[in-house]
Order: structure tokens, then C-alpha cells, then sequence
């Protein structure tokens, strides 16, 4: 169970509305860690053990990035509207409305890795850390290795998956029946999923709005705008101590993360053997123990 919220609420961002989440108490000494969720187009759901961190000291923001959970959704919003650019004012804007852009740490999972990345690019003064777990520095590698876990799936599922795509028939069960297998594999190892994983899952699925606009019908089949999305060029302008995590199953491969590796000084990379996309989720007690070591070393 994760611990209680010492405090929700939303704060406004532009005409709109920003949901978070606080434990712990802010600005009582240690740098706030705020979780920033995949997708794009999931939420916190799935990230509400990382507020275990509060009990060794270290208030836990979650939020809930536009267009799902419990901030704004802006279902009639075409894909122009959502823009990196928009989900980067947004993290900038909460932790100012939040009160400590003067002391934090990010933690950045999946799609929320290259949206911290771009943040930490600012240099922003009051950056203490950065973690980047499970994530892409660039689509096209990204999918370069989706089309390699995908060729090792039973020849039966990948061929139920390329039949479904090119009749853009994502809804059908048998797409989805096999999706999953994929995603037991490369996502969540996990029998049977977490309640807090599937909150996030459902979520996307109850709004896609965002997740289809910029990601597509699932982890594996990017065709919305950032497919062609890199960050890689810019990642040496990346001064802020950083940590890298990984699970040997992930489908961040290992060539998914070197970019982060080679580009970013003195960056540390920690790879979870029994995990997958989820360390936090499938090996809680050395994935708390490696964050609480790199939390301590700032």
C-alpha cells in the first residue's frame, strides 16, 4: 500500500487544470522527487508506490499530465494541439505553482524520461537529480527495436498483429489478445497485473485522445507525432546528476538507453534482471534501494 496523500488538489495551467498529488511534507529538507508518468496519455496510477520514498524523507509529487486523469481531458483537441512543447510547459508550470523549483528531483518513466530530459536541458537551478527509467531518447530507435522483440513473439501473434494494422482494426479482441502477449513479456511480467498498473491501463483506454494522437493504438505500433521524435543531439547540454534504469526484459532495450549513456556526464545506468518495463513494479525492494542510494549521494 502506498502511503497517504498529505495533499491533492489542481493547479491552473493557462485555461486549464493540472491534477496532483503530494506526500510528505514539501520543503521540510529534502528535494521533493516529482514522478512523471509515460504514455504520453497514461497517469500516476502506476507510479503511486514511488511515494514510499516519504517515509525515508524525500515528499513525493505525482501529477497527472493534460488530457488524462484527473486534469483537464480535451477529448475534441486534434493532434496539432498536443505538442511536446505543451507537456514541458506543463512540468515547468507545476513545479513553480508547487513552491519548489528552488529544491527537486525528477523521475521521468517511459515517455516522461525524454519530457524530464528536455526539462534538465534549461538547467534549471534548482534541479538536484534526474531519473530516467525505461525510456526512448528516440522513436525511430525505438521502434527499430519494437520490430525486433515483435520478430521473436510466436509467429502465429505477430502475424494476428500485422493483420489487425494493416486493416486498422485495433479495437478487435484478437488484436488485443495479442498485444498482451507482448506486453507480458516486454511490459509487466507481472501474473496478474498490479491493480495500480491496470488503473493506468484503463485510463488510457477510458480518453486515448493523447495517447493515440502522439503515440498510436499501443507501446509497439507508434504511427502518431513522435514517431520521428529524437532527443539524442541534445542530450550533452544534460548537466544534472542523472540516473538510468532499465529491465533486462524491457522493451527500452539496452540500444533504446545507451543514447542517455553515452551522452549525459557521468550518468549511471542500473539494469533490473528480473524486470521489465516496470522495475518499480517487479523488483520493488532493489529498485527502492537503488533510488534511495542515488537520492542520498545528491
Amino acid at each position: 500500500m502506498s502511503p497517504e496523500a498529505s495533499a491533492k488538489g489542481t493547479v491552473p495551467f493557462g485555461e486549464y487544470r493540472t491534477w496532483y498529488r503530494v506526500t510528505g511534507g514539501l520543503g521540510a529538507g529534502r528535494p521533493a522527487v516529482v514522478a512523471v508518468h509515460g504514455g504520453p496519455g497514461s497517469t500516476h496510477d502506476y507510479l503511486l508506490p514511488l511515494a514510499r520514498l516519504a517515509d525515508d524523507g524525500w515528499p513525493v509529487v505525482h501529477y497527472d499530465q493534460l488530457g488524462n486523469g484527473g486534469s483537464t481531458h480535451l477529448p475534441g483537441k486534434g493532434p496539432e494541439f498536443w505538442t511536446v512543447e505543451l507537456f514541458e510547459d506543463e512540468l515547468s508550470n507545476l513545479v513553480q505553482r508547487l513552491g519548489i523549483a528552488d529544491d527537486y528531483v525528477l523521475f521521468g518513466q517511459s515517455w516522461g524520461g525524454p519530457l524530464c530530459a528536455r526539462h534538465a536541458m534549461t538547467a534549471p537551478p534548482g534541479l538536484r537529480g534526474l531519473v530516467i527509467a525505461n525510456a526512448p531518447a528516440s522513436y525511430p530507435m525505438w521502434l527499430k527495436e519494437m520490430a525486433r522483440l515483435r520478430a521473436e513473439l510466436p509467429s502465429d501473434v505477430e502475424e494476428t498483429l500485422l493483420r489487425h494494422e494493416a486493416a486498422g482494426t485495433y479495437d478487435s479482441e484478437e488484436y488485443l489478445a495479442a498485444m498482451r502477449v507482448f506486453y507480458d513479456r516486454h511490459v509487466c511480467r507481472l501474473t496478474p497485473w498490479p491493480r495500480d498498473f491496470l488503473s493506468s491501463f484503463m485510463e488510457i483506454y477510458n480518453d486515448p485522445t493523447v495517447y493515440y494522437a502522439m503515440n498510436g493504438p499501443n507501446e509497439f505500433h507508434v504511427i502518431g507525432s513522435l514517431k520521428n521524435w529524437s532527443i539524442v543531439g541534445e542530450l550533452h547540454r544534460i548537466r544534472t546528476p542523472t540516473l538510468l534504469i532499465s529491465g533486462r526484459h524491457d522493451e527500452a532495450t539496452p540500444a533504446v538507453v545507451q543514447p542517455y549513456h553515452d551522452e549525459i556526464p557521468g550518468a549511471r545506468w542500473e539494469i533490473f534482471e528480473e524486470s521489465s518495463h516496470l522495475p518499480h513494479l517487479e523488483e520493488p525492494e532493489r529498485f527502492f534501494a537503488v533510488m534511495t542510494d542515488f537520492l542520498k549521494s545528491l
